[in-house]
């Protein structure tokens, strides 16, 4: 199995979102795709699902355009406080994840957020500002500035 024809259910980074069709190598199909349910393979009773997802996320998205902007816009004008173990020098016990971000966040009284929508630099591991990317629509990404301090 050379390259699977798959439809996407769920959106998945650098793939694609819900209802694309892609091509991908057998072994990502039959390992990691299609156990979590993210994709099913292409045919052409799927093809009916793919209209009823494709219509779903369409009025989704018109409908959150503006929601999204006014997110974007929330989490510009915040400055979040992470707080963390940490060593001498500033140096972190482990690393701050996307889960720490979206805890922070909401603690801050900003919007919740999904925690697969938030694109870390690299991994974050010492006190200090960062800036972190939140994928909050398709069209419309955020940037937002964290502290980590040491707790």
């Amino acid at each position: 199995m050379s390259a699977s024809k798959l439809i996407l259910t769920h959106e998945v980074a650098g793939l694609g979102s819900a209802g694309d069709t892609v091509e991908v190598k057998g072994g990502y199909a039959r390992n990691y795709l299609l156990p979590r349910g993210l994709a099913i393979v292409a045919s052409r009773g799927a093809e009916k699902q793919v209209a009823g997802i494709r219509r779903a996320r369409a009025a989704r998205e018109v409908a959150t355009l503006e929601e999204a902007k006014q997110v974007a816009g929330q989490l510009g004008s915040l400055t979040v406080t992470v707080p963390a173990k940490a060593g001498k020098g500033g140096r972190l016990f482990g690393s701050i994840t996307t889960a720490d971000v979206v805890a922070a966040v909401t603690a801050a009284g900003g919007p919740s957020l999904d925690r697969r929508r938030v694109e870390l630099p690299s991994s974050i591991k010492s006190t200090g500002a960062h800036t972190v990317t939140v994928r909050v629509h398709p069209e419309v990404s955020a940037t937002l500035a964290i502290e980590v301090v040491a707790a």
